[in-house]
């Protein structure tokens, strides 16, 4: 009895087991819930909605009016809507005024779906990092990130698509960055969440890579965020072979270095690891009615077109904006 017992009990942990990683394959939390990752459609991988730069020690939901800035960003949600894109990332982290609640509002008065974040943003020093970063360890950051993606994020009940780190530009990383890194790595063995890194050069993503690697976690996990920083082309190589993701996005303020990257990589094949979008948006509490908004619609009304013209076609937008981020995202290489 107890064998026959022991038995279904394993049976039963593989059965959960397997549910849980085909799930991670296949579906995607978006605010509303989730998806299949298979209907994310023309989908922008980098953008903002809301960011406040005030820092972790004085941000607060109390700097903003949801309606005010619901106002101000639903009119360039429903113009990139007009372009055929149904999926945004929005990559505002914890403690830069992520606002889960305003994201699903924003999405059920759209008709986008957006995907929110779980994790820490390492970069300027730190100052966006909640003082218990610095003390905690990598499991116990994990930890709370774990318990966003099954929980959801506080009382929202929203869970993340993804995980959002970022790190400082050192060789060698900062111990906190590194601690950033490891508990990106212990919440995607867990979750599956892929994780993007704001980085820029190579020399500083090839580090993180390696702290993921040495923790017998594939490359293809990691996306190198601000990847257009790397002023040698010759690293994506190195990058795409390991089966990193090398994310393009600051499409949203400039164009004509685009070009010339995105034609490097279809000329030399490795087109199908890169990721595009406009790193574009937002409203800032800051700034007087939330500042000046960068749409997002850079790709769509001034690449494409110069692309198009150098022998870019419709094959290749359906491969950057479709199928790399079901690829990238549902972890299905």
């Amino acid at each position: 009895m107890k064998h026959f017992l022991l038995a279904g009990f394993i049976l039963m942990s593989i059965t959960f087991a397997c549910s849980k990683a085909d799930k991670k394959a296949n579906f995607i939390n978006t605010v509303t819930g989730p998806i299949p990752i298979a209907s994310m459609g023309i989908t922008l991988i980098h953008e903002h909605m809301l960011v406040d730069f005030i820092g972790a020690d004085s941000v607060s939901s109390e700097r903003y009016n949801q309606e005010e800035v619901i106002a101000k960003v639903l009119p360039y949600l429903l113009e990139v809507k007009k372009y055929g894109v149904k999926t945004i990332f929005d990559c505002t982290p914890s403690y830069l005024a992520k606002d889960p609640v305003l994201l699903r509002k924003l999405s059920e008065q759209s008709g986008i779906q957006l995907i929110t974040n779980t994790g820490f943003y390492g970069a300027v020093g730190g100052k966006y990092l909640p003082d218990f970063a610095f003390t905690e360890t990598a499991e116990e950051l994990a930890n709370r990130w774990i318990d966003e993606f099954e929980n959801g994020i506080g009382a929202t009940g929203i869970k993340p698509g993804f995980i959002k780190i970022s790190v400082n530009e050192e060789s060698p990383l900062r111990e906190i960055d590194s601690k950033l890194v490891k508990a990106a790595g212990f919440t995607h063995r867990e979750t599956g969440l892929q994780i993007a890194s704001h980085t820029g050069t190579w020399a500083t993503a090839k580090q993180e890579v390696e702290i993921l690697q040495e923790m017998g976690i594939d490359a293809s996990a990691f996306i190198w965020v601000h990847a257009q920083a790397e002023e040698d082309f010759q690293n994506y190589f190195e990058a795409a072979k390991l089966g990193v993701w090398i994310s393009l996005d600051g499409i949203g303020w400039s164009v004509d270095e685009y070009v010339v990257r995105l034609l490097f990589a279809k000329e030399n094949g490795f087109l199908g690891q890169v990721l595009i979008s406009h790193d574009a948006g937002w409203y800032d509490p800051a700034k007087p009615d939330g500042g000046d908004f960068q749409p997002f619609t850079n790709i769509f009304e001034k690449l494409m077109p110069a692309l198009n013209a150098k022998g870019f076609k419709e094959a290749d937008w359906k491969m950057l904006l479709e199928k790399n981020p079901i690829r990238a995202f549902g972890n299905e290489q």
